[in-house]
């Protein structure tokens, strides 16, 4: 094992979900904030897969490691696709998880349970400084690809569960009968949609690492 994944998120909870997705690589994952300070990215693309290309490649070309990143959206239907891209900030730059969830709720008042579907959609980015293949003026090209995972569920009208985080505890998942938050991490991992977005880059790396050795 002599390369490393650098996980290019600030957010604990997320490294604690990644750190377990990719167990297995023959790399050493870490994340970013555990090697000092980060570069402070602006997610202002109007995209997922735009935000997470920012912060990759930002966070790659500081540590001058292959980074992963991701951002994640909640489309909600009664609401047009909202909060989509905004997810994580829908009650404001500085809002907490409960800020955000009481937002939600307000917005869906009255919404009957029918009409509150909603799918969690993560984009999953990575980008490697430096693949050893010729690229111009002398210097390596950098490989850069992105991955999707969508998870299909509605929206309660009240909070369930005391485990994950965000939205979590008001997304329920009909084929399980629960909300996210209902689940042990181990069981999230399985279905949730960071961690199907997780299994489709596990799967690229592990034909890239061969094919570059790692």
């Amino acid at each position: 094992m002599n390369r490393r994944l650098v996980l290019a998120t600030g957010n604990h909870d997320k490294v604690s979900e990644l750190r377990r997705l990719f167990a297995d690589l023959p790399v050493e994952v870490v994340a970013a904030v555990d090697l000092g300070p980060v570069p402070a990215v602006i997610e202002d693309g109007q995209t997922l897969e735009a935000n997470a290309l920012k912060k990759a490649r930002a966070f790659a070309a500081h540590c001058g490691a292959m980074c992963v990143a991701d951002d994640t959206g909640l489309e909600v239907d009664a609401l047009g696709g909202a909060p989509g891209v905004y997810a994580a900030r829908y009650a404001g730059p500085d809002a907490s998880y409960a800020d955000n969830c009481v937002k939600l709720l307000r917005e869906l008042e009255g919404v009957p349970p029918q009409q509150r579907g909603a799918r969690f959609r993560t984009v999953m980015a990575l980008v490697d400084p430096v693949t050893g293949a010729g690229g111009t003026a002398g210097r390596a090209a950098e490989m850069e690809t992105t991955v999707e995972g969508v998870l299909e569920g509605r929206i309660l009208e009240s909070a369930r569960g005391d485990r994950g985080f965000g939205y979590d505890p008001l997304f329920f998942v009909s084929e399980l009968g629960c909300t996210l938050a209902e689940l042990d991490v181990d069981e999230k991992n399985r279905i949730s949609h960071r961690a199907r977005a997780a299994q489709r880059m596990l799967e690229w790396l592990r034909g890239y690492l061969g094919q570059v050795g790692a």
